[in-house]
């Protein structure tokens, strides 16, 4: 007897480092329990994070050589830290026009991955610490144990469908993405 396997839909997310990765393999999760067929394949661009213009040039380059082996993406999209943004602005500019040739979403987490985690959280919605610092001393104080990077194992009681509709609520290019990936938020 012969199985059928249906083939996962594919989408890319570039991530900055390995928090973010993490929290792509919590999205994953939550898609494996909603029943869908599609996977995240979270590639991380650069621990640490960098220039935003080289994070999204490499983020292109790994969609090409990943599609050469694999099939194209349904959907492209690379998380970015806002902290960066600003340093170098004639590079900057050059950002929308490669993500719209190459169909990238942009979600900017600003200014860092701990405020877009920190906005998860009941009542910290439209929290927008103004640094890195700050950030991650607020997100120390609403999740004492989180530790960066956190294991995506470590998410899944943390990162909830509830927290995850309160950051759509504030982050439109983060509910567009879930959204056109079909992530069922509601």
């Amino acid at each position: 007897m012969s199985r059928s396997f249906q083939q996962r839909k594919r989408i890319y997310l570039g991530c900055e480092g390995p928090s973010e990765q993490s929290y792509g393999k919590r999205l994953n999760e939550i898609a494996d329990t909603a029943g869908l067929s599609l996977h995240l394949d979270c590639d991380v661009l650069q621990p640490g994070g960098g220039d935003p213009l080289a994070l999204v040039q490499l983020a292109v380059k790994r969609i090409r050589e990943k599609t050469k082996k694999r099939g194209t993406f349904a959907y492209r999209a690379i998380l970015l830290d806002r902290d960066r943004l600003g340093q170098t602005p004639d590079r900057d500019g050059r950002i929308p026009a490669l993500a719209i040739r190459y169909g990238l979403c942009l979600i900017w987490q600003d200014p860092c991955h701990e405020a877009f985690l920190l906005r998860h959280f009941e009542g910290q919605a439209d929290a927008r610490p103004a640094s890195s610092t700050l950030s991650h001393h607020a997100l120390k104080r609403v999740w004492p144990a989180y530790e960066k990077p956190m294991p995506a194992s470590e998410l899944v009681h943390r990162i909830t469908l509830a927290g995850i509709q309160r950051i759509c609520a504030v982050e439109a290019a983060f509910a567009e993405f879930l959204t056109q990936i079909r992530l069922p938020i509601d």
